[in-house]
């Protein structure tokens, strides 16, 4: 009979399965090994890396670990930066201990260097920065747009463009002056105004611009211009708030 086939009634030490009671207490060779082996987060599926999650489920559908792990960017031999995020949070406490934590409290951790704790840190600093800044200004009206851009056109003798843009609660993301022209007129592209929103990050926004000779009455060139926005805005799901004509002394809706 060949060395390698043994009969049915033979048992034969070598290779016998590992009983449950091994499993359990890892006293297992085989199993031992198999969970010195690290998991590496390259190893996960595309849908399961927390890099990949945040980037198509956003950051809401990440638990704490694997925002961390993001963070970190890696772990060290035989842990994986979700395993490293778990421990750091753990060394801490919780995630309120790791925001209050001194740099050098995580430099005890093995994996983490002078780069991780520094990330780290500055990280929860920016997020108390901006907890600590003053509540947004919101566009919740005609009136508060007027408001927000007549300083930018006040005392102009050229005719000036100025766009806000707001996030989905009326709060201000951006001012900015578009275009510039001459005394009677200035350009307005709709797609640069449309590109500006999207990349501020915005869901409203609002227009303005001044007529240096005073008059509050929209040109022909102001009311083609307001409904090509508003129809390039709905088509890109934005939301066109207002296009107003402001003067020293008074401010007027273009009609939409």
């Amino acid at each position: 009979m060949p060395d390698d086939i043994y009969p049915i009634h033979q048992r034969k030490e070598s290779t016998a399965f590992p009983t449950n009671a091994q499993v359990r207490d890892c006293r297992c060779p085989l199993i031992q090994q198999l969970r010195r082996l690290p998991m590496r987060v390259k190893d996960l599926s595309k849908s399961d890396r927390p890099r990949e999650r945040l980037m198509s489920s956003g950051a809401d559908a990440l638990a704490d670990r694997e925002l961390l792990a993001v963070l970190l960017g890696s772990g060290f031999h035989g842990a994986s930066a979700l395993d490293l995020a778990t421990q750091v949070i753990e060394h801490c406490g919780d995630l309120d201990g790791l925001g209050r934590s001194d740099p050098h409290r995580l430099l005890a951790l093995r994996g983490i260097g002078p780069a991780k704790a520094a990330r780290v840190t500055a990280a929860f600093h920016l997020v108390r920065r901006a907890a600590a800044w003053p509540e947004r200004e919101r566009i919740t009206s005609t009136s508060d747009l007027a408001h927000a851009c007549a300083p930018l056109l006040h005392d102009r003798t050229q005719e000036r463009l100025v766009m806000v843009v707001c996030d989905t609660g009326g709060r201000v993301l951006k001012r900015v002056v578009l275009t510039e022209g001459g005394s009677d007129h200035t350009v307005m592209s709709v797609r640069r105004v449309i590109t500006e929103v999207l990349t501020a990050g915005g869901a409203m926004y609002g227009l303005a611009h001044n007529h240096p000779g005073g008059s509050l009455e929209p040109s022909l060139a102001d009311l083609e211009a307001t409904a090509r926005l508003v129809e390039a805005s709905e088509m890109v799901g934005l939301r066109l708030l207002d296009h107003l004509i402001i003067t020293d002394e008074a401010w007027r809706r273009i009609p939409t």
